[in-house]
């Protein structure tokens, strides 16, 4: 439940969430944008023509009507009339159905098809298992991305890419839109001693939020980041992408027409979407993103912290593109586990101009207030927060007072080496 108290307010009093600054949020547009398991279908048969099929997928693997990949692929009369037979079906963090916030999650089976549902989700993401390769001709991945380097579905297509290869068998990866588009891209990069690319081998970790050096709102789809990896860590499988079609990469979901599916059970709408690539970066603090109202990763704030002091220091940066607001909130069996039933003293961003909106800087302005304001009581896990942010020294830089937009700029150059880097393996056009 969600509550409005300014500092020093009495009691809380419910108060809904603002209406959306995007008119289009709440429409019924007509699709203009066909999904990569619609195209498939269509025009791209002849990849799983007479292939026995196992399927990486979730709740979000639908097409521009609404049914599910799996529904499609099984019943499909071109499919089934081409000898397409799916016969597995595999799941990556949070379930088939991603309704699971929970490690160590059990097989299953799935009741529309009954087909066995095989988790890929233990205490971290996990390949599918060569046993259950060997029997396959392709393997087919429908994941929503989310266009930040912490989501851990990308993981999951990489670990799937992988085992393709090992297994000599073809990997298609169904795309869909970046939904919050391709056409921005923000830094920090992620330290490479930090990151891994590999499967979980003790001792040495995995690192599902931390695969590659690669920005923190990285603007790729799903397919284009199975194109990179494929290439330049030269896994050589034979992998197929399916572009989604109609889309282009200014395009932010509420443009496509396409049914928003909440892609994990932290992620309510677009918004939350659009916020998450800077504020993922509170978690490995003791400051709450929200997780436990409906309102993840719009809400931000602690028991501890003066939203008044905050708000004066980001007063004297700018801000673009968003508007905080205090507001308490009361998280309600939060995975995260902070501050579950306790009210806590917050603020609310709310976007008004997504295009100015940069996420991540608005990120490190909020931490550094934070900071400011309560240096004593924000806890920082200092691996966590460079695995999930950026190097050590940008949040030594913030942490000491440096000007956020001074520690910002530091990237720069980076991230426009990595879109030099990207661009080959790009599938759509836009700015």
């Amino acid at each position: 439940m969600l509550s409005a108290a300014g500092a020093g307010a009495g009691q809380a009093q419910v108060r809904p969430a603002p209406p959306s600054p995007f008119p289009v949020d709440s429409l019924k547009l007509a699709p203009t944008v066909r999904p990569g398991i619609s195209v498939l279908l269509a025009d791209s048969l002849a990849l799983i023509a007479g292939k026995r099929v196992g399927l990486l997928t979730n709740q979000s693997g639908i097409d521009e009507r609404g049914v599910p990949t799996i529904d499609r692929l099984f019943t499909d009369a071109r499919a089934k009339a081409a000898g397409t037979r799916l016969v597995r079906l595999f799941a990556p963090e949070h379930g088939i159905r991603g309704t699971e916030d929970r490690i160590n999650l059990a097989d299953e089976t799935d009741p529309r098809t009954g087909l066995a549902v095989v988790s890929l989700y233990g205490r971290v993401p996990m390949p599918p298992p060569d046993s259950l390769l060997r029997d396959l001709d392709v393997l087919v991945v429908d994941l929503q991305d989310l266009g930040a380097r912490p989501w851990t579905f990308p993981a999951s297509m990489l670990y799937a890419l992988r085992a393709a290869a090992k297994n000599r068998i073809r990997i298609v990866v169904l795309d869909r839109p970046n939904p919050i588009g391709g056409h921005i891209v923000e830094g920090p990069i992620a330290d490479s001693a930090l990151t891994n690319h590999e499967v979980h081998a003790p001792p040495k970790m995995a690192r599902p939020t931390a695969l590659f050096p690669v920005p923190l709102r990285h603007g790729l789809t799903m397919g284009e980041q199975a194109r990179f990896y494929n290439g330049v860590l030269g896994l050589g499988a034979d992998l197929h992408v399916v572009p989604a079609a109609g889309w282009s990469r200014g395009q932010w979901f509420d443009r496509t027409g396409l049914p928003w599916v909440k892609p994990s059970p932290n992620m309510p709408d677009l918004t939350s979407a659009m916020l998450y690539p800077g504020m993922v970066a509170f978690e490995p603090t003791n400051v709450s993103v929200g997780r436990g109202t409906p309102a993840a990763f719009q809400l931000i704030g602690a028991p501890w912290m003066d939203p008044a002091r905050v708000l004066a220091l980001l007063d004297t940066i700018p801000l673009p593109g968003v508007r905080l607001a205090p507001e308490d909130f009361t998280p309600v069996a939060p995975g995260d586990a902070k501050y579950a039933g306790k009210r806590v003293r917050g603020l609310r961003i709310t976007v008004t101009d997504r295009e100015q909106l940069r996420s991540t800087s608005l990120f490190a302005a909020m931490f550094w207030a934070i900071a400011k304001a309560h240096r004593d009581s924000l806890k920082v896990r200092d691996e966590g927060f460079d695995r999930t942010f950026g190097p050590a020294a940008l949040r030594l830089a913030l942490l000491a007072g440096e000007p956020p937009r001074t520690v910002m700029a530091r990237d720069t150059a980076a991230v426009a080496a990595f879109r030099r880097r990207v661009a080959p393996y790009l599938l759509y056009r836009g700015t």
